[in-house]
């Protein structure tokens, strides 16, 4: 196995333009892991830890431009107020350590059902900013997850960044594991209210071949929100309304059985998830809206 060390990204896109089958490291926390285990032997190894930029975000007008590389402890420090669902989701990210060092470019190169970022990346809607020598694409995340740990990245393609849109109303994440974080996740939900185009996303996670949406369920709610005037009177979402968001969203999944879970308990669960935290980002959407009320 080679060790492909470059020291800018100029560089970076040169050397797997040259070896497209190198594969990235950076906070290594899925790469190594496969390899300690003899689970996969690359020929080369292509080390980002240099490339400084990788760790640097900037907060824009509409979007957030998080480097592949920022660590999971950075998004939960400063970024929990402009992506709330991100920075929940990577409170549940295994031990500090590893929070330390990995990356959602990490997850989306890897790719894993099971990544914990996955669902509040669909959630919160993003682009994945690719790059080779070739120039410069934005993939939407709908288009990312292509198969079971595989993406829409090019053999000489390199992530450099994701645009993910600031939070405009609540948003919540919720993970189901026989601990809170040094865990592989059984299933997971995100889900994130768009108060500015009056919408709801859904992102789903180790609940199918790939991270997916509830579309059914979304197109469900954003209905019902719309005919009911909710976003605009506020009033509490009946019971009706979230078991049936509940039910379509657990209608979403496509799990299996391992050593995990059963494919039953992954769609009950979702179900529960979806139904929660709805209830919780509605909540917080009614006391936002009665706070502004209040303050006129």
């Amino acid at each position: 196995m080679d060790f492909l060390r470059p020291a800018s990204w100029e560089e970076a896109l040169a050397a797997k333009a040259e070896h497209p089958t190198a594969v990235p490291i950076a906070g290594g926390t899925d790469v190594m892991v496969e390899i300690n285990f003899d689970h996969r032997r690359p020929e080369y190894l292509l080390d980002l830890n240099r490339i400084g930029e990788l760790s640097e975000w900037e907060v824009g007008q509409e979007s957030v431009r998080l480097g592949a590389s920022v660590p999971y402890s950075s998004i939960m420090e400063h970024l929990r107020a402009e992506l709330p669902g991100l920075a929940l989701a990577s409170h549940t990210v295994a031990s500090p350590q590893i929070r330390n060092r990995g990356g959602v470019g990490g997850n989306l190169g890897t790719a894993s059902p099971a990544g914990d970022a996955h669902p509040a990346l669909l959630a919160a809607d993003c682009e994945v900013e690719a790059e080779s020598v070739r120039g410069t694409r934005l993939i939407p995340i709908d288009a990312f997850y292509t198969g079971v740990k595989r993406n829409a990245l090019e053999p000489d393609e390199l992530i450099r960044a994701v645009h993910i849109k600031k939070a405009d109303g609540p948003q919540q994440y919720s993970k189901v594991g026989t601990r809170n974080a040094m865990v592989i996740a059984v299933c997971a939900f995100g889900i994130a209210l768009h108060p500015e185009t009056r919408t709801v996303r859904t992102g789903i996670g180790s609940a199918a071949p790939t991270p997916v949406r509830a579309k059914e369920a979304e197109d469900f709610l954003n209905a019902a929100l719309e005919e009911g005037g909710f976003w605009e009177n506020g009033k509490i979402i009946t019971p009706a309304i979230a078991k049936q968001f509940a039910t379509l969203a657990s209608g979403a999944c496509n799990p299996i059985d391992d050593v995990r879970g059963t494919a039953k308990y992954r769609r009950h669960a979702v179900g529960i998830m979806a139904r929660r935290t709805l209830g919780w980002t509605w909540e917080q959407y009614r006391g936002a809206g009665r706070t502004l009320e209040g303050a006129a």
